[in-house]
């Protein structure tokens, strides 16, 4: 059994001294001001090393973008062979060797999962690595790799990718030649297969109108000009906030966060009635669209609505195709509009899941599903195809044109779509698909349901690690009585729903409010706010005017 060469470790760790603060790998990766992670990132290399030893030296990705977040920001997060997050149980490793205080503990914590989690230090470790435009890259990629030298693990460095793509490419190096093949494993790899795949979809069909697409001054920009050759007449597209030269402008005041906190458009893009708009975020893994009404109101449609067109033309697709053995569902978190729920179980009947937050409990609900289509409000989300659903569309065959179409179109739609994870590439792919199929405008799509007014409210206080959730983070259960002092409140509002769930970073509670009103929406957010305040003394600080 090799062992680790700590005088190597030793030196490579003296370039990469660790602060005094504390960090924690959550479901994000490593996220916060650039400065901060350098030893983190280091460590997170060796990390990766270990990942792909245990894994029989299977490719592990590393991205390093802090995605929504300001430009001072940056982070990192690891994937797994088949593009998916890292395994949960090893969130916990990184955090614990990013916490490190000395040479010795790190060596001495690298031993303890060496041994308990049996890796053979003598297997290969192969790692790939992209990173978003934010110049704080370059030297955060030296740094991991740097701790992938710790343990002699190969690395290719792909440079600039939108995140999707750096989970794609992971996939495409751990399935080639096998069955389960997904795909050239580069950008342009990427760019033909979904570019071929929509060419299909739209073949003979009317185009629309050109999209504008607010790319957030980030990765989405020049990645999104490189793939609109492969796409040729089938997308018009109209690029806005694609300075990535200018660092400071990344996410700010545009991209998909900003449009889906703010419920306004981006700085940078103007609007008219007839214009269809859709903003990536930072590093390209959400997306949202909105439009503007006649009366020149702001219209969103959010990874709710996307979730709903999306289970409408698949179900539609698999009936259409005669294959009754498929079953879709759909998969949300607490924070899904009431009215998309009741859309989604009501009007196309289809069964509805809901996780807490966090893409991995999504990603992991919807793969129960025949197809399952998961997406969180905020527009991050896909659709995965379990294996028995893609081998009953492949060997289907149509008794009629129409039901050779829509096979065709099943087939087509699961290549569109980056099955790894979130992509707003892919998700921009599969909306104007469905848009250019049905000849819609946004304001046609957006008739299915009426969204109920919401408010997200944050109440600071002393300690967050007492408020414990249950049924997906819909109810307390501790403190106890505050649940039942909530459920009070909530029946004197019409169409009424609230819950507190403690955030994973600070010390805060985030309170979701909808009522049928946005008057009423209001109040109810400020009184639920106003109570957990209260409650037991627990707020912090100047106790806010509004609450109620």
């Amino acid at each position: 059994m090799a062992s680790i060469n700590v005088e190597n470790l030793s030196a490579l760790s003296a370039k990469h001294p660790k602060p005094a603060n504390t960090f924690t790998y959550g479901t994000a990766g490593f996220r916060m001001k650039a400065d901060l992670l350098d030893s983190v990132i280091f460590r997170t290399g060796i990390l990766a090393a270990l990942r792909s030893k245990k894994l029989d030296g299977k490719v592990i990705g590393c991205m390093i973008t802090a995605s929504h977040n300001p430009a001072a920001d940056n982070g990192v997060k690891l994937v797994d062979p088949m593009g998916e997050m890292l395994e949960g149980s090893w969130e916990a490793h990184a955090t614990a060797l990013s916490n490190a205080q000395s040479d010795e503990q790190m060596v001495d914590y690298i031993h303890s999962m060496v041994s308990s989690l049996k890796i053979d230090l003598t297997k290969p470790a192969n790692v790939i690595i992209g990173r978003d435009t934010r110049p704080s890259g370059v030297d955060l990629v030296n740094a991991f790799v740097d701790g992938l030298k710790v343990l002699d693990a190969k690395s290719t460095d792909y440079g600039i990718l939108t995140t999707p793509q750096l989970h794609y490419i992971t996939r495409c190096l751990n399935t080639a030649g096998t069955p389960e093949a997904y795909g050239e494993p580069s950008a342009e790899g990427y760019y033909k297969k979904l570019a071929a795949a929509f060419k299909t979809l739209v073949d003979g069909k009317t185009r629309l109108s050109p999209l504008i697409l607010d790319c957030a001054n980030g990765v989405g920009a020049p990645k999104f000009q490189e793939f609109l050759p492969y796409l040729g007449d089938s997308l018009s597209v109209k690029i806005v906030n694609d300075d990535i030269d200018n660092p400071s402008k990344l996410n700010l005041n545009s991209g998909a966060d900003y449009v889906k906190t703010g419920q306004r458009a981006p700085v940078g893009l103007k609007m008219t009635p007839q214009d269809r708009c859709a903003s990536f975020d930072g590093d390209a893994d959400r997306i949202v669209y909105y439009y503007q009404d006649e009366d020149s109101t702001f219209k969103l449609l959010d990874g709710d609505k996307i979730a709903g067109l999306a289970a409408m033309f698949i179900i539609d697709l698999v009936k259409a195709a005669g294959i009754d053995s498929i079953k879709v569902g759909v998969v949300q978190t607490a924070y899904a509009n009431g009215a998309s729920t009741q859309y989604l179980r009501n009007t196309l009947n289809v069964p509805v899941s809901c996780v807490p937050t966090g893409v991995k409990h999504l990603h992991h609900e919807a793969l129960k599903y025949d197809v399952g289509v998961y997406f969180e409000a905020n527009g991050h989300g896909t659709v995965v195809f379990s294996p028995s659903a893609l081998k009953t569309i492949y060997s289907a065959e149509g008794s009629s044109p129409a039901q050779a179409v829509a096979i065709r179109s099943l087939r087509a739609l699961s290549e569109v779509i980056n099955q790894t994870v979130g992509d707003a590439f892919s998700d921009l792919l599969l909306v104007e698909t469905i848009l250019t199929q049905r000849q819609w405008t946004p304001k046609v799509w957006d008739q299915a349901y009426t969204d109920l007014p919401n408010r997200l409210v944050k109440v600071v206080v002393q300690d967050r690690s007492i408020f414990k959730t249950v049924d997906a983070e819909r109810k307390l259960v501790e403190p106890v009585g505050l649940q039942d002092a909530i459920d009070a409140i909530v029946l004197k509002f019409r169409d009424g729903r609230s819950f507190v769930r403690p955030s994973g970073t600070e010390d805060v509670v985030r309170v979701y409010a909808e009522a049928a009103t946005r008057s009423e929406t209001d109040e109810l957010a400020h009184r639920i706010g106003g109570l957990v305040f209260d409650f037991n003394s627990q707020g912090s600080g100047p106790r806010p005017r509004e609450f109620i």
